[in-house]
């Protein structure tokens, strides 16, 4: 049996540790296409629910839609504030007369 020299043991050392970044990146791999395709099967069920439920499947337009809420909200929020504040002044105003 022959011994192993100094270079060929340094290229054994190598090769394991290069093995063992191989099968680390295979399997991070393997993980990155499990994400992929869980992620693009999510994508698929919130555009047909965006369909179904807004009539559109469109970025752009959902971001529309959105906008849309949120000024009305802004909006609706601002009456109600302005009609309790004059519900607030009108009590006051009974309890002034008393």
């Amino acid at each position: 049996m022959t011994t192993l020299s100094r270079l060929e043991t340094d290229q054994l050392r190598r090769l394991e540790e290069m093995r063992k970044t191989f099968d680390r990146l295979r399997a991070e791999r393997i993980r990155a296409e499990g994400e992929v395709e869980r992620l693009t099967l999510e994508l698929e069920e919130a555009r047909a629910l965006a369909l179904s439920e807004f009539g559109t499947d469109d970025e752009g337009q959902l971001q529309g839609l959105i906008e849309d809420a949120q000024a009305r909200n802004a909006k609706l929020t601002e009456e109600f504030g302005a009609a309790l504040r004059e519900v607030e002044t009108r009590l006051k105003q009974l309890g002034d007369e008393r």
